[in-house]
C-alpha cells in the first residue's frame, strides 16, 4: 500500500504547524501541568477553529465526515508541538457518540458533538480500554464514563488529580453516579470503536512527538562541540540518530495503513491500528532514549524543554494499549483472517 498526502492534507498540516509554532507551546504545556488551563484552552479553541476535531465527526453532527487520515495529520502536529489537553479522549468520545447515534441513541451526540467540534466543550473519557483514570478531567466540561457493564454515563465530577509520567497529562478517577446516557450491547460496540480511534490518534500523536525529539536532537548534535568537533560527526551518534529515524519512518506507513482501514471500515482495522500504535509509540520511546543519551545531563533536567517531549513519549507508550496489548491484538487479528 502506498499513501501520498494530497494537497489539502499537506496544507492542513502546514496551517497547524504554523499556528502551534507561534503559540509557545512549551509554556502552554508547563502552565497546564500546574493546573493553569487558560492558555491551553485558548489554544484548544483556535485548533478547533482550524479543523482539528472535525475529521472525527460525521457531517450531520458538525464535522466533515469520519476522516482518520486527516485526523492523523492533526494529531501528528499536536504531538510535534507538545500541545496539552485531552485530544485523544475527545476523538474517542466523538467516535463513541457517533456510533450510538447510528444505533438509534442520537440525543447525546446531538447535544455534545457539534460543541466539541467547535472547541466549545472540551471533554474526556474514562473507559476500560484506557485504565481507571480520565485524562485532564479538571479541564473538561464533561467526563464521560464507560463502565465494565456496558453503561455510558456522565460523571458528576472527579477525584484527586494525579500526575502522569508526563506532567502535562493530569489524571483523575471519575466519581460514582451521574447521568446515565445509554446501556447495553450498543455501548459495548461503541466503546470498542472509540478505543480503536483513540489508539489511532495516540499513535499519530506519538509519531509527532518522536519527530520533534529527533529534530531537536539532530540540532543539538550539530551545535554541541567536543574534542573540537560537533558531536554529530561522531559515528556512534550518527548510528543512534539513524536508528531513531528508521524506527519513525517504519511507523509512518503503518499509521497510514491504519487510517485507510479505519476509513473503509475494514474487518482488520483494529489489528492495523494496534500495529501502528505499537510501532509509533515504540519508535517515539526509542527516540526519547536516544535524545537523552545525545543531550547528556541537560536532557534529564525538567527545566529543559526536551523533557516535555520525553515525558510524553513515555506516557503515550502505554496510553490506550500497552505494547504487549497491541502486539496481542495484531496476532489475534492475523489468526482471525487466516
Amino acid at each position: 500500500m502506498r499513501f501520498v498526502p494530497d494537497a489539502e492534507q499537506v496544507a492542513f498540516g502546514r496551517v497547524l504547524r504554523r499556528m502551534f509554532a507561534a503559540s509557545d507551546t512549551p509554556s502552554v504545556a508547563r502552565a497546564w501541568a500546574r493546573g493553569e488551563h487558560g492558555p491551553g484552552l485558548a489554544l484548544w479553541k483556535r485548533a478547533a477553529q482550524a479543523g482539528v476535531f472535525a475529521p472525527a465527526a460525521p457531517e450531520a453532527l458538525g464535522g466533515v465526515g469520519a476522516l482518520p487520515v486527516e485526523l492523523a495529520v492533526a494529531c501528528v502536529e499536536w504531538g510535534r508541538h507538545c500541545v496539552p489537553g485531552p485530544l485523544v479522549e475527545t476523538v474517542a468520545v466523538t467516535a463513541l457518540l457517533a456510533y450510538l447515534a447510528e444505533s438509534g441513541e442520537a440525543a447525546p451526540a446531538r447535544a455534545w458533538v457539534p460543541r466539541m467540534c467547535e472547541g466549545r466543550a472540551p471533554v474526556t473519557l474514562a473507559a476500560p480500554a484506557a485504565g481507571p483514570y480520565a485524562l485532564d478531567a479538571d479541564a473538561a466540561d464533561a467526563l464521560f464514563v464507560v463502565s465494565s457493564d456496558d453503561e455510558l454515563r456522565l460523571a458528576p465530577g472527579h477525584g484527586p488529580v494525579r500526575r502522569s509520567l508526563d506532567p502535562a497529562r493530569r489524571l483523575a478517577p471519575p466519581r460514582p453516579g451521574g447521568e446515565p446516557l445509554a446501556a447495553g450491547p450498543a455501548v459495548r460496540e461503541a466503546a470498542a470503536r472509540a478505543a480503536d480511534w483513540a489508539a489511532f490518534a495516540t499513535a499519530a500523536q506519538a509519531l509527532g512527538v518522536g519527530l520533534a525529539l529527533l529534530d531537536r536532537t539532530v540540532a543539538h548534535a550539530r551545535r554541541r562541540v567536543q574534542f573540537g568537533r560537533p558531536i554529530g560527526s561522531f559515528q556512534a551518534v550518527k548510528h543512534r540518530l539513524a536508528d531513531a529515524l528508521v524506527g519513525l519512518e517504519f511507523a509512518r506507513p503503518l499509521l497510514d495503513a491504519a487510517g485507510v482501514a479505519l476509513a473503509a471500515g475494514a474487518p482488520g482495522a483494529a489489528a492495523e491500528v494496534a500495529a501502528a500504535k505499537a510501532a509509533a509509540c515504540e519508535a517515539a520511546y526509542a527516540t526519547a532514549r536516544t535524545a537523552l543519551q545525545v543531550h547528556g545531563a541537560i536532557g534529564y533536567t525538567a527545566e529543559y524543554d526536551l523533557s516535555l517531549w520525553i515525558g510524553k513519549a513515555r506516557a503515550l507508550r502505554s496510553a490506550w494499549g500497552s505494547p504487549a496489548d497491541c502486539r496481542a491484538k495484531v496476532l489475534q487479528g492475523d489468526i482471525l483472517h487466516q
